[in-house]
């Protein structure tokens, strides 16, 4: 295992297209649910230990070597929102890019040829950190981050938060994020069926007005 690989499969300039999408915050920014740091600390937090966890899970079960075209089934259904299943589609198709030109292998080229649109993102993640040498938990870290510092990231362009205090918000968020990396990890061990599947139905709500605006900053 490298460790290394971690960094570069979790950094936000790895070119897989996450630096378009808000992960709701836009909405939540214009519906007034985030005016501060204290507000998206809340956001953060309440998008980590549901779709987060749910994500992070499906990473890991891809990480450890579940079939991806079931678990990509099992994505879809914990993804009510036509608007965030096309979202995590285009992604994961985006990801699986960039995974395959930076660590190539076998089974990220089966993925491209049996899913031409697109296979949801937290799988490819999942496959990608396998390709890259590492485990389950590496692998729900990463998407454990991911859930909260596109947010974060996103609020500060929203808002013109200071960015230093948006930073605090990620490293007290810390221990949340290590909590649901371990239960994603120990349900990926235990099988698709054991995969959670927490939801925030205001996210899919907000996440299908966001789609239709005429004009945003984010794609989602």
């Amino acid at each position: 295992m490298t460790h290394a690989a971690l960094l570069v499969l979790a950094d936000g300039r790895f070119p897989a297209g996450g630096h378009a999408h808000s992960g709701g915050a836009e909405a939540a920014v214009a519906a007034g649910r985030i005016r501060d740091t204290g507000d998206l600390e809340i956001f953060c937090r309440g998008r980590l230990h549901t779709t987060g966890l749910t994500s992070a899970a499906l990473a890991a079960a891809a990480a450890v070597g579940l079939d991806p075209v079931a678990l990509d089934e099992a994505a879809d259904a914990r993804t009510p929102s036509p608007a965030l299943r096309a979202t995590a589609r285009k992604l994961g198709r985006q990801m699986l890019r960039a995974a395959r030109a930076t660590w190539p292998n076998p089974e990220l080229d089966a993925l491209a040829r049996a899913f031409p649109r697109g296979v949801h993102q937290p799988v490819v993640l999942g496959l990608a950190a396998r390709a890259a040498g590492l485990g389950a938990g590496e692998a729900a870290h990463c998407v454990a981050y991911e859930t909260v510092s596109g947010p974060a990231t996103a609020a500060v362009r929203l808002l013109s938060l200071d960015p230093f205090r948006a930073t605090a918000v990620l490293a007290r968020l810390a221990p949340d994020m290590d909590a649901v990396a371990a239960r994603a990890e120990d349900a990926a061990r235990q099988g698709i069926d054991a995969l959670p599947a927490a939801s925030a139905p205001l996210l899919d709500i907000t996440a299908e007005q966001h789609a239709a605006w005429l004009v945003r900053l984010f794609a989602s």
